[in-house]
Formats: C-alpha cells, structure tokens, sequence
C-alpha cells in the first residue's frame, strides 16, 4: 500500500495519470505505465516514470465535483458538499432564467406602474371635465332662462306700445313686427353623456335667441329713441297762461261777422306776458305776417311748426335752436287784434291740427 501512495504521489509530481483497477482474481493490480513497460525496478517493484513522457492512452474522464467546505465560528464541524459540474450548470442556468424572469417582470411591473398613473391623472382629468360640464350646464340653463324673460319682456313692451298708439295725436307709431322665435325644448339639459352631445346645439340654439333678441332691442331702442326725439318734438304745454277766448274751428269773424275758419287758439293773457316754445324745435321765421302782426314760426321736426301772431317782441332769431319752455317772445296786440292775446296755431305737414290734441296739461 505504501507503494501505490508513493506511485501516485510520483505521478502527481510528473504530471502523468495512473489507471488502476481490479484484476479478475480481487486483486490489487499495481500501476503499470502508459506508454512502455520500460523502467521497471525490481528493487523498489514498481515502474518508474519519467516526467513529461505523453501516455499512449488517456483515461476515462470523470464528472469535475466541486467541493463546498462551510466552516463554523463555534468550532463546530466543518461541512462539506459536493456540487457535481452539471448540477452548478442548471442551477446558473436556472438562475439566469430567473434573473431573465425578474428583469422582464420589473419592465413590465414599471410599464403597469407608468399606465396606471396616467390612468390616475386622466380620471383626475376626466372629473374635472365633468364638474365643468355640469358649471357649463347650469350656465346654459341660466342664460336660457334669462333669455325667455327678455323675450316676454320684449313682446310686452311691443304690446305697451302698440296699446299706446294715438293716430289722434301722432304721438306714436309702432314698431316693425318681428317673427315668431323658434320654440325651444324648454327644461334642463339631458344628464350623462348625452348632455354633453347636446351642449353644442343647445349654445348654437342660445347664440341664435341672443342674436334674436338683440335684434329686436335694437330695434326697439331705435324706436324709443324716435319716440323720445318725438315727444321731445310735440307741442305738449302751453305756451303761455291765460283764457281761451277763440277755440279751433269755425267762427265768426269779428270784423267782417263773416263764417270763417279758425286755424289756432287765441288766449287772452295781459300785454307782455312771457310765451314759452311748448317744444324743442328750431325758429324758421321771424317777422310780419298780414293780420297777425308779429309772428314767429317754429319747425320741430316729423313734419310739425308752430305759429305765434301778435307778439309785442321776440327774443330769439332764425336758425336758433331752442327747447321746451323757453322764452322766445312776449304778448302783444299787434296785426288785427281787438286786444292782447296769443294766437297760437299747430300745423301738421301744412294742416291745421287742433293744438288741444297735443297739450298734455
């Protein structure tokens, strides 16, 4: 045995591999060389071997075990385990499969985590959108609303001023009729998605009552505008204070005791009693006219004048604008006149027109 121990502690240091084995009779076979029965040595009864001689035959290769020593710090005993080659190829293969594993499930755990929060903000997105859906709503109702109040406030102010038409006077004219507007769905909007489907039409709907109803403002404040200009241009007051001596129409005449007709008012006032203009208007004309003595006529527009006769003075000339009440001349008895008093007249596109139908007093 101390033979075979120092045979392979000879071939380890040669660097040759020995083949041993059992011979058919259960015995030990000594270590026989690889290449020549050369250097045999009968004294020490084994061969010698040379270093670095080649073996004619190699020998069956055995699986390379790797051994796992674990040494304790409580001087326990120390453990070892042998891991054959394959298994350590399949457990580094498996543990790259699993490193492969993790790497692809961390991606995709890091892709879910990206969509998720993306999620999170469009549904943050999405609840905004909907409270303002639901503030534009509200929004639309109020302004329908408040247009269905303008629109019967509209059609009252034309049935007040179509009520309010005096073809005696010609104080007021109506105005232009506008069509019907388009009957709406009344009610609030339709809630869920559909309300928002139906938002654009109900504002396309909305923008078309606000057009509507401008419009019709417009053209209502344009009438009372006219109106207003009118009423600013209607003899409306006296123009002077007194009695009516002589009223509008036919009578007879006190110096020929003919019939004849009456064009104006005469009222009996003391001599230089102040006249007023009953209306705004511009002075056309300023002098002597016939039997009325001194005369002034004023036009105030759409067609109406006024005529003062026998006035002792005037106060204003031809082109001055002036307004109601003021003073444009005084009483007189000036032309034919059996004493002093205002002969006032109203004329309408030239006609005579009762003043009585314009004074408001």
């Amino acid at each position: 045995m101390d033979r075979l121990l120092a045979l392979n502690e000879a071939t380890r240091k040669g660097g040759w591999r020995l083949a041993r084995s059992l011979t058919p009779f259960g015995g030990v076979c000594y270590p026989f060389p690889l290449v020549s029965p050369q250097g045999w040595s009968p004294r020490s009864g084994s061969y010698a071997f040379k270093p670095g001689a080649p073996p004619s035959m190699a020998a069956a290769p055995r699986s390379q075990v790797f051994t796992v020593i674990v040494v304790s710090d409580h001087s326990q005993a120390v453990r070892k385990f042998r891991v054959p080659r394959p298994w350590l190829q399949k457990a580094t293969w498996g543990g790259l499969g699993l490193a492969l594993m993790a790497l692809v499930t961390g991606i995709h755990y890091l892709t879910l985590l990206s969509a998720s929060s993306e999620n999170s903000t469009l549904r943050e997105e999405n609840a905004q959108l909907r409270s303002q859906v639901l503030l534009v709503q509200e929004k639309v109702a109020h302004i329908s609303a408040t247009l269905d109040r303008v629109e019967r406030f509209d059609a009252k102010l034309r049935t007040a001023v179509t009520s309010l038409q005096d073809p005696e006077r010609n104080l007021a004219i109506g105005p232009v009729g506008v069509s019907e507007p388009e009957s709406l769905p009344a009610g609030p909007l339709p809630a869920g998605d559909q309300s928002v489907k139906a938002l654009p039409g109900k504002l396309g709907s909305l923008e078309a009552d606000a057009a509507r109803s401008e419009q019709s403002l417009r053209q209502l404040q344009e009438y009372f505008d006219d109106q207003r200009s009118l009423l600013a241009s209607t003899p409306s007051i006296w123009p002077t204070r007194g009695w009516v001596t002589s009223d509008f129409g036919t009578r007879v005449d006190p110096y020929s005791d003919d019939r004849k007709m009456h064009e104006g008012l005469d009222v009996a006032t003391p001599h230089g009693q102040p006249v007023a203009t009953p209306s705004d208007g511009v002075v056309v004309f300023n002098g002597v006219e016939g039997g009325y003595g001194k005369v002034l006529v004023i036009d105030h527009g759409y067609g109406v004048k006024t005529r003062y006769g026998h006035l002792s003075e005037t106060f204003v000339r031809v082109g001055d604008r002036v307004k109601r009440g003021d003073k444009i001349g005084a009483v007189g008895n000036t032309g034919k006149s059996t004493g002093p008093h205002l002969h006032y007249e109203v004329r309408v596109n030239g006609i005579p027109e009762n003043p009585r139908k314009f004074i408001l007093e």
